[in-house]
């Protein structure tokens, strides 16, 4: 969970382990602070239905969230049994959240599940692909089953939440790359052809995102985290809460004109490891000086 700030002060610098600490932020962090209140109009999804896969932790619980509090009949989805999740969330919007327990890696499961919802609440309006499961290890170590584990789980299909590294690829998370960036082709595939009957498809690519499920695997000492935010350009993580708002705006009518759409929200983190010189960003202005006089000194080609 995140600090709140103002535009004028930072967060506060300590550092833990793995999911319980509390991260610093750079400097340039105070020029964008997170706005978290629900950016759409109550009532843009009254009388629509939502069906979000692992809905009930992280990214899925604070879309499903924005989702209800907005009059959506949310349908939650996940392994576990969240029927308190839902509870919870119905609670806090005063619209009703029904919890259906699947495993979308078993086809019967998801079968059971889109029949459950089917009978509950009729068709939805609104799928949001958002199960994922993930984890870091050197490609070589990873066994058949470790590789299914993650692509039956990513490879389902209208909103698609990936990942930034889909498009590049990245270490140690290849069966994640491989997964996200099939879905992401599937989706602007669909895009195309369903068209047709009406329905749109696009794709969220987050930056890091302080959640437990995913840091607890993804960085697990808390070693990374440092890391993490001196490639981001805008100087701090993301929220659930920001991630939901574009969630909402893509899957409401608003963006009926918005399909195929891949759209990367990661506080400038692709653009910054992507280019050649950005490393150039630590030299200071003594050093740019004696560069300049190097330069200028150079003669020929």
């Amino acid at each position: 969970v995140l600090n709140r700030v103002s535009p004028n002060k930072c967060f506060t610098p300590m550092f833990g382990n793995g999911t319980n600490t509390l991260y610093q932020s750079g400097p340039q962090a105070r020029f964008f602070p997170p706005s978290e209140s629900v950016m759409l109009l109550p009532g843009t999804y009254k009388n629509k239905v939502a069906f979000i896969t692992g809905g009930g932790t992280g990214l899925g619980k604070a879309m499903t969230t924005t989702l209800s509090s907005l009059g959506a009949e949310c349908v939650i989805a996940s392994t576990l049994v969240i029927s308190k999740t839902a509870d919870e969330i119905s609670q806090q919007t005063g619209n009703k959240v029904h919890a259906v327990q699947c495993n979308v890696r078993d086809p019967a499961s998801v079968e059971a599940a889109v029949n459950q919802l089917v009978n509950d609440v009729g068709l939805p309006d609104v799928v949001i692909n958002n199960a994922a499961g993930n984890f870091i290890s050197p490609s070589e170590k990873l066994s058949p089953n470790a590789w299914r584990t993650i692509t039956d789980i990513v490879c389902a299909a209208f909103l698609a939440i990936t990942t930034i590294y889909a498009e590049s690829g990245s270490v140690f998370v290849a069966p994640s790359a491989a997964a996200k960036a099939g879905v992401e082709t599937l989706c602007t595939s669909m895009a195309a052809e369903w068209g047709r009957y009406g329905t749109r498809f696009n794709i969220i690519q987050p930056g890091p995102i302080k959640t437990k499920g995913a840091f607890s695997r993804l960085d697990p000492t808390g070693t990374f985290e440092k890391l993490m935010l001196e490639t981001i350009a805008v100087g701090r993580l993301g929220t659930p809460a920001e991630i939901a708002n574009l969630a909402a705006y893509l899957c409401s009518d608003y963006a009926s004109w918005v399909s195929g759409a891949i759209i990367r929200m990661d506080g400038g983190e692709y653009v910054s490891l992507a280019g050649e010189f950005n490393g150039l960003k630590k030299v200071t202005q003594k050093q740019w000086a004696i560069m300049e006089a190097m330069i200028r000194n150079t003669k020929g080609s």
